[in-house]
């Protein structure tokens, strides 16, 4: 049987109610059907995803396992696939129609890639959608430039593409990272091969109560956010071993620096849980400008001393309101930019009108 270029895994875990239109978003692409495959793991579900599914039939492929968590499904879901390149769907996302077909022409127009990405829609699950604020386009050999390594972001797991060939250089994924396996694979991929940022928006992120630390009614418990710091303990250790086993030198002052990230991801979920004090928090964000100070503009670093001065002030719990000043003076400014764009055309028409 002809292999398929796509193989399409989705990882599920109790969320039947949702996987289902994750997979009618994926049975939707305008990508030929006979070069895709669905690939479904249910890594042990006991809400009833497996009759959820059996509405499919052949149209997916239904892989059950035991419970190991997401890196677990991810090394599983990996064995199983056939196509040339794997892409990652989270069981409560969905794609756009022609997100295959943008995805394919990036890598066939950049055969060295080993990974795409792309911007996603934030979603409540009905009709509203809002502009990912978080992307940041990044493109090629990310290593050879310590400002584009800064510049890296921490992608979602519906947006990733990966050339199998390449990513398999990372399998398997530590089973230990129960969570975050998405981000070590996005962490060290930039070490193996150049990769490509796509610019459009091709899916959808949901945003519902059990996405941590998104902007949804419902807080993260305190055993989720202890959880997550686990989490992200045990995967920047997996991401410094296997930098260490591949030859690469922690210490350079670029690995430094890009390590510095992760670390400080970690502190800032940490506070979730037990929010510091105003001089800790001070000392913490006193540290972005010194982290980022090559790809800093002025601007930014002016705005970051004063975020983290007015730490000492505010405090951790209330911070929230030197952003929201800073937002309302940025919508301020723009409307005021378009009430005068609107104004000039009014005026030199006015006049033009006496001058006649």
């Amino acid at each position: 049987m002809k292999a398929p270029y796509f193989s399409i895994l989705i990882d599920a875990f109790n969320y039947g109610h949702y996987l289902e239109e994750a997979v009618e978003s994926a049975l939707a692409q305008d990508f030929p059907s006979d070069e895709r495959e669905i690939l479904v793991v249910d890594d042990g579900s006991t809400d009833g995803t497996a009759a959820r599914l059996r509405k499919f039939g052949n149209a997916i492929r239904y892989l059950y396992k035991s419970n190991g968590g997401q890196a677990s499904a991810f090394n599983y879901g990996f064995a199983n696939a056939r196509g040339e390149v794997v892409a990652l769907l989270d069981a409560d996302d969905v794609w756009l129609p022609h997100k295959l077909s943008r995805i394919y022409d990036t890598f066939r127009q950049s055969p060295a890639a080993g990974m795409t990405y792309h911007r996603l829609y934030w979603w409540d699950g009905a009709n509203a959608t809002q502009a990912d604020r978080y992307f940041i386009p990044v493109s090629g050999r990310v290593p050879e430039s310590r400002s584009v390594l800064l510049q890296y972001p921490m992608a979602s797991t519906s947006c990733l593409a990966f050339r199998r060939g390449v990513v398999e250089k990372l399998l398997p994924v530590p089973e230990t990272l129960r969570s975050q396996a998405d981000a070590f694979l996005t962490a060290l991929i930039i070490f193996i091969a150049p990769i490509i940022a796509v610019e459009d928006y091709l899916g959808k992120y949901r945003l519902h109560a059990t996405n941590l630390f998104q902007n949804t009614a419902a807080k993260p418990s305190p055993a989720q956010i202890e959880h997550r710091m686990t989490m992200r303990a045990s995967l920047l250790a997996e991401v410094q071993e296997w930098l260490l086993r591949n030859g690469h030198d922690l210490r350079s002052a670029d690995l430094r620096a890009y390590m510095a990230q992760w670390k400080k991801a970690q502190a800032q979920d940490g506070f979730a849980l037990r929010a510091p004090g105003r001089w800790k928090y001070f000392r913490h964000l006193l540290g972005y400008p010194w982290t980022y100070s090559e790809i800093m503009t002025p601007r930014h670093r002016v705005y970051s001393y004063m975020k983290a001065c007015a730490a000492l002030f505010l405090g951790y719990h209330h911070l929230h309101l030197f952003d929201d000043a800073r937002r309302k003076r940025k919508e301020w400014m723009a409307s005021s930019s378009e009430k005068n764009l609107v104004a000039i055309p009014a005026k030199a028409k006015a006049a033009a009108a006496t001058k006649s």
